[in-house]
């Protein structure tokens, strides 16, 4: 059975990762320059992809540090947060050391050290008798990459969510323990553009210019067309580029939706990819989606939902109070639609894209936009 090359997890390896050739070497010349980095993306763009190919290289060229990765993009407090990043760094730094160092590297801190049943990774539990213990912990946890033989990188993802926690400056608490650090570069990663900008650009913020910036736009579409034909051509399959170019624009180029695509396509192709295959992927994607977009549709506001319907329509929305779109769509007033777009931005099912001519708002998930326009 011939392997699908179009891999729907963020990364696997170079040869299946296309290009980013630039901006990886532009960051890892900042981290190896003692800068810390701010990567800002939309999702689904390959952001995450892309610091797992930054690690990669870092391993395959030998590179002094060691690297850990932590998701906090489902994390809701500051206890969450310590999970995380306790369980990255126990996985990353020391997984070829006993845990009894790792204990020991933590003070005066003891948790219980257990395995995930469904990943196999390190999964730790910390009891706090009092709120100033969990900011200690971070501490702890700092110090403990900070004594690291080699020097460290720590990619936190979806940074912009410590800012959902509650009781606590987690802004204020992080920048306090980060900036003495010489050992530690970081690398922090977000989806939401105007929080990350706030947090890193504005000078009442703690992080106020702390890192560099690198924001991460979609890929040349001949050089991702070239790729996807590449890979089709090199596990046996013909594709012509007319074919692969016709599936970037319906997707967007969006890394995401464009490797899904890919994926249904080469599994439900032959020795050569014909339109009619490509359709037919189309039509699985929606198909496998409808019931999430249903859902969607039954959590969504009737107003909500004609809204992203008529943005989904339209392709982009420069204008949303525009009496051109209001008519056009039956919309009520200006002001209605601001406050129902605002919504719709704060469920992420709409972004809100700055432009020289101002802001753009187009649907955020592509194949939910191709749902809504196939309605």
């Amino acid at each position: 059975m011939i392997e699908n090359p179009f891999i729907l997890e963020p990364y696997k390896s170079k040869e299946l990762f296309c290009d980013r050739e630039k901006e990886c070497s532009t960051i890892l010349s900042y981290l190896n320059n003692g800068r810390n980095v701010t990567l800002i993306s939309p999702r689904r763009l390959g952001k995450t992809g892309l610091i797992r190919r930054i690690f990669d290289e870092i391993y395959l060229t030998g590179q002094r540090f060691d690297t850990i990765y932590a998701d906090i993009s489902a994390s809701q407090s500051i206890e969450d947060f310590i999970k995380i990043l306790s369980a990255a760094v126990a996985e990353s730094v020391y997984r070829k050391n006993k845990v009894t160092d790792f204990l020991k590297s933590l003070g005066g801190i003891r948790p219980l050290i257990g395995i995930d049943e469904l990943t196999g990774k390190p999964q730790l539990t910390f009891t706090f008798r009092a709120e100033e213990e969990k900011v200690l912990t971070i501490k702890a946890l700092f110090d403990c990459l900070e004594k690291n033989k080699k020097q460290v990188i720590l990619a936190i993802d979806e940074f912009q969510q410590i800012r959902e926690y509650s009781g606590v400056n987690m802004e204020a608490v992080l920048r306090s323990y980060i900036q003495p650090l010489r050992n530690v570069r970081f690398i922090f990663s977000g989806s939401k553009k105007h929080v990350m900008t706030d947090m890193f650009s504005n000078a009442r913020n703690p992080f106020y210019e702390s890192t560099t910036f690198v924001s991460l736009e979609k890929l040349d579409r001949s050089i991702y067309g070239s790729f996807i034909q590449h890979l089709f051509n090199q596990y046996g399959k013909e594709i012509s580029p007319n074919l692969v170019q016709q599936m970037i624009v319906w997707s967007e180029g969006y890394t995401y939706y464009t490797q899904a695509l890919c994926n249904e396509v080469f599994l439900r192709s032959g020795d050569s990819v014909t339109s009619e295959d490509v359709k037919g992927a189309k039509q699985a994607i929606l198909s496998l989606n409808r019931d999430r977009f249903l859902e969607l549709q039954r959590l969504s506001t009737r107003g909500q939902w004609k809204l992203l319907k008529a943005i989904a329509l339209e392709g982009e929305v420069q204008q949303p109070t525009g009496e051109y779109f209001l008519k056009k769509y039956g919309l009520p007033s200006g002001s209605s639609v601001l406050k129902t777009m605002k919504a719709l931005i704060e469920k992420e099912l709409v972004l809100a894209t700055p432009t020289e001519q101002g802001v753009t708002y187009c649907v955020y998930n592509i194949f939910l936009k191709r749902y809504l326009e196939s309605l």
